[in-house]
Order: structure tokens, then C-alpha cells, then sequence
């Protein structure tokens, strides 16, 4: 499992670490993580609707932040449950962006085990580094 959940750091919240050999992995793990949160089983997400993924910032960390946001985003507003497909990550000129697409369907409590509302990624603990093996991120979610 590229991500783990990490008790000891948030009391009231949930936090992670996610890893990956690189930046799109390490994004896509902290994806899965963050949908993991949300919906027991991952497996029965069905990629039955698609949603263009396309975000911009000047801070690689933020960027990461961004993505998370607008998972939460589309699980608030559309009842869309989705998971990252593809994923592309750039430098240009002082902007990263990411672009990709991401896949899923709508809530389903029948088949759809919930285990936490989502409300927002925070900023506590908030990180993404390179290192050795490639990428680690710790992140923070408040539920």
C-alpha cells in the first residue's frame, strides 16, 4: 500500500503518509488515501463518469494540496466519488501544473461502505518531500 494511516499525529482529524518513485505517484497515493478516508473498500468505486483534472501553482506542495481539495470538492458538490487515472506534473516557469484525469461514480450507501465526511485537507503537519526513493507526503485531514 503506497499510503498509511498514522494515528499518533491528529487526535480529532485523520492524517497519512503517502510515498511514490515519483511526483505523480506520490499524488496518486495521497489521492487513494484521501478517497480511502471517505469509502472503506476503494474497489467499488466503478470508473462510470471522468472529470478532467487540470490545476496550476506557483508551490509543488500546494499543488498537491489543490488535487485533495478538488477530490473533496467533487464528493461535496456532485456526490462523486473519484479516483486518480492519469496524472501528468510540470515545472513552467514559475508555475507547476498538473494535469490528468480522474474517474468514479456517484455515492451509492448500498455499495459504497462510508467511513468518514471529509471536509477539508488542513495545513498542520502538511508536507511533500523528496527524498532517497523518490516522494513522501504528509497530510492532515479535517473530518
Amino acid at each position: 500500500m503506497p499510503y498509511k494511516f498514522l494515528e499518533e499525529v491528529a487526535l480529532a482529524d485523520i492524517a497519512f503518509r503517502a510515498e511514490g518513485s515519483s511526483l505523480e505517484e506520490v499524488f496518486a497515493a495521497a489521492s487513494d488515501a484521501t478517497m480511502n478516508v471517505m469509502v472503506d473498500n476503494l474497489d467499488s468505486i466503478q470508473a462510470k463518469e471522468r472529470r478532467a483534472l487540470v490545476l496550476e501553482n506557483s508551490a509543488l506542495d500546494l499543488l498537491l494540496f489543490d488535487l485533495l481539495q478538488e477530490l473533496i470538492y467533487f464528493k461535496d458538490s456532485e456526490q462523486l466519488l473519484l479516483r486518480v487515472y492519469q496524472l501528468s506534473i510540470r515545472q513552467e516557469g514559475a508555475l507547476w501544473k498538473l494535469t490528468g484525469e480522474a474517474r468514479g461514480e456517484k455515492l451509492d450507501p448500498a455499495r459504497h461502505r462510508q467511513r468518514a465526511d471529509v471536509k477539508a485537507v488542513t495545513l498542520h503537519h502538511f508536507k511533500l518531500e523528496k527524498t532517497d526513493a523518490g516522494w513522501t507526503a504528509m497530510v492532515v485531514l479535517d473530518i
